[in-house]
């Protein structure tokens, strides 16, 4: 049976999965240090919270414009390259008198780079693992985002009290560099794809490949909005606790019911056979979304939370999707497409946020979740319906 032993028992797995651990917890710590950083220096909300904003935003740049570089050149290399520079960006945010503008530029850029790096680390996992532990291998990459989330957020804060935010950064340079050298040490090399005109073109390329092929692009529709519904709650978690007359304090426990549920779901349906997998892709989807539908109640926050780990625990439909997305690419196009399947992820998170909050400063804060709800239910079914259709297998290889 499919499982994450399974998986780190490959060549090369373990050192994967490890440097992921230490940029994921190095990541999210400067993200927290970041923003206080900031805040203690210019004293202004805003611009602490485009910490969040130069950290995900630039993540449909770097997926539209240089999403072929994850195919072009080994991945191995690529990998290492993008810690390098990302801890060459962090660096830069350490010397003295950095203006906050250069600081928010650096966090861009690194934002660019991410993207870039887990295309590359999805198709050497494509590479090295067989098609049946693919899925698998990606569900492992994000129970451990999601633990990082946890651990970082909740302890971060703890850790700038304690040592101060320019070392927590600092720390984030030992995990980048941590990173580059397991992953240049520890795993297999694996074969770069073609090069057929420069970075940018064939980057467009990859977007052409995703569009062309309904069945595909409705596969990374599926992954797309699922998650920009059910991510309506993180946007509107302040809020919601203000309806309710609690303290906002309590908003930290919505944050988390979501991500604890995700990481749980994973676990449990990384055990179950592929064939289990897919068939469970609609129940999953569904689950995701309809326990939005509840908050028409105004639940209280116990209650809220649990609807929100059990949302989360629908986003495991993903590991039913994998291995059709897999199967509908050649591997020279892979690195190209899941730094898009990527990219486009984060960014219509932060758009589902956005439009979350600006539609519940006009609606209640729990009519807002509801309505987001039922509208993703509808949405991901008709979605669903011509993705999971079966139909001839026809990878999209020509004409780019």
């Amino acid at each position: 049976m499919s499982s994450y032993g399974a998986v780190l028992e490959r060549p090369g797995m373990r050192s994967v999965f490890a440097a992921h651990t230490v940029s994921m917890l190095g990541t999210v710590a400067a993200q927290v240090a970041l923003s206080i950083l900031i805040f203690e220096r210019t004293g202004s909300p805003l611009l602490s919270a485009l910490v969040l904003v130069c950290s995900f935003l630039p993540y449909a740049i770097g997926g539209v414009l240089l999403s072929s570089v994850a195919d072009r050149f080994p991945a191995r290399r690529v990998l290492v390259g993008c810690d390098v520079l990302s801890a060459a960006c962090v660096g830069g945010m350490l010397i003295p008198g950095m203006p906050v503008g250069g600081l928010l530029g650096l966090l861009a850029a690194i934002g660019m780079i991410a993207p870039i790096f887990a295309g590359a680390r999805a198709a050497s996992l494509a590479h090295l693992l067989p098609p049946d532990l693919f899925p698998v291998g990606r569900s492992l990459l994000r129970a451990i985002s999601q633990l990082a989330v946890l651990t970082g957020f909740a302890l971060g804060g703890i850790a700038v009290a304690a040592i101060g935010a320019r070392s927590l950064l600092i720390a984030e340079v030992v995990t980048f560099l941590a990173s580059a050298l397991l992953i240049g040490t520890g795993t297999p090399y694996t074969p770069p794809g073609e090069r057929k005109s420069n970075a940018v073109r064939d980057s467009w390329s990859g977007l052409q490949l995703l569009f062309s092929n309904a069945k595909l692009r409705n596969l990374i529709l599926l992954t797309w909005v699922a998650p920009a519904f059910s991510s309506a709650p993180d946007g509107l978690a302040v809020a919601y606790t203000a309806q309710l007359g609690v303290a906002a304090a309590l908003a930290g426990a919505l944050f988390t019911g979501y991500a604890t549920g995700s990481v749980l779901g994973e676990l449990v349906v990384a055990r179950f056979p592929p064939s289990v997998r897919r068939r469970l892709v609609v129940p999953f989807l569904l689950t995701s979304q309809l326990p939005a539908i509840a908050f028409v109640t105004e639940p209280a926050i116990p209650v809220a939370v649990c609807l929100l780990a059990i949302s989360g625990a629908g986003y495991a439909f993903n590991q039913g999707i994998d291995p059709l997305i897999l199967d509908a690419v050649e591997p020279a196009y892979r690195g190209r497409l899941f730094t898009v399947q990527t990219s486009g992820l984060m960014a219509i998170q932060g758009v589902g946020i956005a439009v979350a909050g600006v539609v519940g400063s006009f609606v209640r804060p729990n009519l807002t979740i509801a309505g987001a709800g039922l509208l993703g239910t509808a949405t991901t079914l008709l979605i669903a319906r011509q993705a999971l259709t079966k139909a001839p297998r026809q990878p999209v290889t020509q004409g780019l």
